[in-house]
């Protein structure tokens, strides 16, 4: 999430910082010829397009189910290849799930079991390197957040394109960009390319909110969901024609998924995440390519085969630490053998210090492993109506399952330690701690377990819900009643003090987030949403120690560097502000931000010293945020205020035109027009912009006020 901070001299200057959001999907399409498998170690030169279409059920799907919404483009591709009526998730969160995709391996092994606060390692081999091992070019476009390049799937892409442009820090939902844009980016790759190539494209929007562009949102009023399916259908249809038009199916492995499902009510969960059944578990497969036989298959197959199926279509040999199998067999009408294949929900106890969900899958047998455990038999009750928990021998099964996860483990450890000793008490002696870890609990009883819990999920949903239709007041005191009676409810905390600032009471939103902390010192969201509110409201001495705190636990967000260069900055430290903002771009070269956050670092040092290097690196650290992100209006207004320095003043002007046709609120170019032209002797002009500026900005102070009103009145006369 991106939070913007002020400065306030001569030219103002805005600085915003991008969002931590978070989402994704992953589809692939696979050609090949059953009885003509190259040679093993051979090579066959096939490009492979893996698709990923995020939170998406199989029903929604007309190949799967046709009561909802008719996919004619997937449709032509499921009946080019074989569709996999039974393919599982191991995770229903997006970037541990692509991980799992990406890299063969279940979680245990390489570690990432939540959004955000997970980064995979460089140790672990992705299919891109892989496969650009093997003399493929790589190339992945991601329509969301959750896979943002600073958590480690770039690994071996030539190609990593997650511009999804920059957003206000602080929302509730992941930062993102439309099926049409991926496809754009995709596309354009692609018409560059010579055979051999991977291409990863990940497509965000069935994700909540539900929010399809027109005319699917007239179409599907009652079911926006579902829309944004048939959006996504839409869109793959023009990805779909591009093949077609350059024969590319005669030459391309094509396999199409999905990252997870969406409950939509089952089992009491509005979305996914929180539980482990197969309402978010279920996703679509389909393998296609003009040598398979079109087909289907109900075998039980999981997303940790689909790297090893690869390496099998390709003729080369699989990485042996692979943990998923070749399914190459089911395409040739064989079997595969029985195995146990291991799945966790562990969103709520990383985010919460809630009971963890973990199992595994045995055939059509399902265990699910918490402190209220459940197992069904899948064959006659895939909706997990029924739970036989009562009819088998619970120890036998948790004994399968501690063993299962114990054979998947990594041996070199995987897993990052949350918090240490030496942090807390940083923490202690600010003041934050006032209780032990919540989420170091080892222990858990039904009192823990999700489903005992789910009504407190579901308040808190239906809270925030409820926000967005306008319902304030009844949102804060839905999650003031959450707060205390789960202090460990950590997006709680955030998401109120979230609307405390929307609202423009700060006090209230620091409070709240003081008080978070210091019940929840390992929360992620707590604590970059803490450290970044207090920058960007001046508190510059707190977030510095704060934000210190975060960049000791995830060393790898770019956005927590970010605002301690901004807190820095604040204090007037430059070299300090200077040396995070370096950090900010080693971790993430294209962060436009970052940039714009630069040229207002050396335009105030430029005011300051007036060095004529500074101006020129002003320019074009400016420039380089445009150039990145076209749309960000502070990089406007900032490049205009470099221009006027200068004495460039058409330029300038230009600027402050350019951000205000992007934001005609946008109080700072206001003002800069309304001085500017002032200052040129338009004063008809200046008058326009100056009451402009009034109007739009936002908790002015008194002497502020007196000033710009003298001015108007003078346009005036």
């Amino acid at each position: 999430m991106k939070f913007s901070f002020k400065r306030s001299f001569y030219l103002k200057v805005r600085l915003i910082l991008p969002p931590i959001i978070f989402v994704i999907l992953l589809v692939s399409i696979s050609f090949f010829q059953p009885n003509k498998l190259p040679a093993p170690g051979g090579k066959n030169n096939l490009n492979i397009l893996l698709i990923s279409i995020d939170t998406i059920r199989p029903d929604r799907l007309s190949c799967y189910d046709s009561r909802y919404v008719q996919t004619v483009n997937i449709d032509k591709l499921a009946r080019r290849g074989l569709v996999f009526d039974r393919a599982f998730a191991h995770t229903p969160l997006t970037l541990p799930s692509h991980v799992n995709m990406l890299t063969g391996l279940t979680p245990p092994y390489h570690g990432v079991h939540d959004n955000a606060r997970f980064r995979l390692s460089q140790d672990i081999q992705t299919m891109a390197e892989y496969l650009k091992a093997r003399g493929y070019s790589t190339g992945a476009f991601v329509g969301a957040f959750p896979l943002d390049s600073r958590f480690g799937l770039n690994q071996g892409f030539d190609v990593y394109d997650d511009r999804y442009g920059t957003k206000a820090r602080q929302e509730f939902f992941y930062i993102e960009r439309q099926a049409e844009k991926v496809i754009d980016a995709s596309l354009n790759w692609l018409t560059d390319q010579r055979k051999p190539w991977f291409a990863f494209i990940h497509l965000w929007d069935p994700h909540q909110p539900y929010n399809p562009p027109e005319p699917f949102k007239s179409q599907f009023t009652h079911d926006l969901y579902s829309g944004e399916v048939a959006y996504v259908d839409s869109q793959l249809g023009r990805l779909f024609s591009f093949l077609e038009a350059n024969r590319l199916f005669e030459e391309t492995i094509v396999i199409l998924t999905g990252d997870h499902g969406e409950s939509l009510g089952e089992h009491g969960e509005s979305t996914h995440g929180y539980f482990a059944y197969n309402s978010t578990l279920w996703v679509p497969l389909i393998i296609a390519s003009p040598q398979i036989k079109p087909g289907r298959n109900n075998d039980y197959v999981f997303h940790i085969d689909l790297f090893p199926t690869v390496c099998e279509l390709i003729g080369a040999e699989k990485p042996k630490v692979l943990q998923g199998l070749s399914l190459v067999p089911l395409i040739k009408g064989k079997k595969l053998p029985r195995r146990k294949v291991y799945f966790e929900a562990l969103y709520a106890y990383y985010n919460r210090g809630w009971a963890p969900i973990k199992g595994y899958f045995e055939g059509e047998r399902k265990f699910i492993d918490c402190p209220l455990p459940e197992f069904y038999d899948l064959q006659v009750d895939f909706e997990e109506k029924n739970n036989l928990i009562a009819q088998v021998k619970l120890d036998g099964y948790r004994h399968e399952l501690e063993q299962l996860e114990k054979n998947l483990a990594n041996p070199k450890g995987s897993e990052k330690q949350i918090i240490d000793a030496d942090t807390l008490e940083k923490l202690r002696s600010l003041g934050y701690v006032a209780q032990p870890a919540i989420a170091s609990k080892k222990i858990f009883g039904p009192e823990d377990d999700l489903k005992t819990l789910l009504p407190l999920q579901e308040k808190f949903a239906k809270a925030m819900g409820g926000y967005h239709h306008g319902k304030v007041k009844e949102a804060v005191a839905a999650l003031k009643e959450i707060i205390a009676e789960r202090k460990n409810f950590d997006l709680a905390y955030s998401y109120l003090s979230t609307i405390y600032k929307r609202e423009g009471q700060i006090a209230e939103a620091i409070k709240i987030l003081r008080e978070g902390l210091a019940n929840n010192p390992q929360s992620y969201s707590i604590i970059s949403s803490f450290g970044i509110l207090l920058a960007e409201t001046g508190l510059h001495d707190e977030a510095i120690s704060v934000l210190q705190i975060g960049v000791s636990l995830w060393d790898y967000d770019p956005e927590m560097w970010n605002y301690l260069g901004m807190a820095y900055w604040g204090k007037g430290d430059f070299d300090k502000a200077y040396e995070a903002y370096e950090k900010v771009l080693a971790l993430d070269p294209d962060y436009p931000i970052v940039f714009n956050n630069l040229g207002s670092l050396f335009l105030s040092r430029y005011l300051k010293n007036n060095q004529p290097e500074d101006i020129d690196k002003a320019l074009n650290y400016f420039k380089k945020a445009i150039s990145l992100d076209p749309e960000l209006v502070s990089a406007y207004n900032g490049l205009g205020g470099a221009y006027k320095k200068i004495g460039r003043w058409k330029e300038a002007i230009d600027c402050w035109q350019k951000a205000l046709e992007l934001n005609p609120n946008y109080d700072f170019p206001l003002y800069n027009l309304g001085i500017t032209y002032y200052e040129l002797g338009d004063k008809k002009a200046a008058l326009k912009y100056l009451e402009s500026y009034l109007k739009a900005k936002k908790n002015i102070s008194a002497a502020e006020k007196e000033k710009i009103t003298t001015l108007i009145n003078e346009c005036r006369r």
